[in-house]
């Protein structure tokens, strides 16, 4: 990983004052990388962490407060509270931000969106940012509808497709490089790339990225099963497999039975917390055939919803947000197939794939 390459930029941090954007994934090796740089005698003088916190440990959509590290004694200013972005008073003391995160490869997973703030007020405070690259565990692919600027929010603030095949170093090239960032500024960006990687790897996270999404199954079904979350429809938080089951009580066709508690720091207050919900497991799915599969997989939500009994509450105002669009949601409602909705993704799909190809630092997939 970047962050593994300590020789590429201990150089560039070497009497330094600097900021690191990170959270438990920030490892170098099996070791936290704010330890071994302090180790190492850079001069870390602050984190920075974003949602579910720097030890991720807080719950999906929880505001998280700014605090000292226990074990460092370092400020951590939360990215995920008052404010999205740092402060100019933020980086004032600052001559230079590191950001290490492990990415998912999903749109509305807000890490990216994160850096797109980080990387905004670096350009406005003149302060570089050094992007430590870590493998996409969903870079094997792009689909998905792209976003439309109506649909804009923390959870998509890109034109880009829900699965966008790309790595998180590659990912800010293209923010930099499409003029993304407010007054299409650009941020003084290095990024220290991956050594040995290509699109087409299948990567085992070392740590897991956020608290549901605990192992590689629920990773792949992420994509597909997310936008449940739109929906009146349980996603499993508040299980032992969250993004791994779905249903609600009265599913009609569920055969899987499921009941969310609170659990502390994962998921406080569940949907349906309590109560038996009728679905599907389809943990096997993840860990078998869906990282063959290589596309959103709409078969659960087209048959949830043609099967549901109360249509008209099924879908929520998220809904649009995570499909960036509001013609997918019309495209359930209409009953058309997979098919049918694959094809109408595909003319901006094709357009997508022409400026990710810009960014790629990787060997693509064929």
């Amino acid at each position: 990983t970047g962050a593994d390459q300590t020789g590429s930029y201990l150089p560039l941090l070497t009497g330094k004052k600097v900021a690191l954007v990170g959270n438990q994934t920030s490892v170098i090796k099996n070791t936290h990388i704010v330890d071994s740089l302090l180790k190492m005698g850079v001069g870390i003088k602050k984190i920075f962490s974003p949602e579910h916190g720097f030890r991720g440990n807080q719950d999906a959509g929880k505001n998280v407060k700014s605090q000292k590290d226990k074990k460092t004694g370092l400020h951590i200013v939360s990215l995920y509270g008052k404010n999205f972005k740092p402060t100019a008073a933020d980086l004032a003391d600052v001559d230079v931000v590191l950001f290490d995160i492990q990415d998912v490869g999903v749109r509305f997973y807000t890490y990216i969106s994160t850096l797109h703030y980080v990387m905004e007020a670096c350009a406005e405070n003149k302060k570089p940012l050094i992007v430590l690259d870590r493998p996409n565990p969903n870079g094997y692919y792009v689909d998905g509808p792209v976003l439309r600027d109506e649909q804009k929010s923390f959870v998509g603030l890109h034109p880009v497709p829900i699965v966008y095949g790309m790595t998180i170093g590659e990912y800010a090239n293209m923010i930099n490089g499409e003029g993304w960032l407010a007054n299409k500024q650009k941020c003084d960006l290095k990024v220290i790339p991956l050594t040995g990687y290509e699109h087409e790897d299948y990567y085992e996270l070392p740590v897991k990225p956020s608290p549901n999404l605990p192992e590689m199954g629920a990773v792949y079904l992420y994509p597909s099963l997310c936008l449940f979350e739109g929906t009146y429809v349980s996603m499993g938080r508040g299980t032992d497999k969250p993004f791994q089951i779905f249903g609600y009580p009265e599913m009609p066709d569920g055969k899987d039975i499921f009941t969310p508690k609170s659990i502390k720091n994962v998921s406080e207050n569940p949907p349906y917390l309590e109560k038996e919900c009728k679905g599907f497991d389809v943990s096997s799915y993840g860990k078998q055939y869906i990282k063959h599969y290589k596309r959103i997989y709409l078969y659960w939500i087209l048959n949830t919803y043609k099967n549901a009994k109360d249509k008209e509450s099924f879908f929520n105002s998220y809904f649009n947000q995570l499909a960036g669009n509001e013609t997918l949601q019309q495209q359930i409602k209409e009953y058309k197939t997979e098919d049918e909705i694959y094809q109408s993704w595909e003319p901006e799909l094709v357009k997508f794939k022409l400026i990710r190809k810009k960014y790629l630092l990787y060997q693509d997939f064929e």
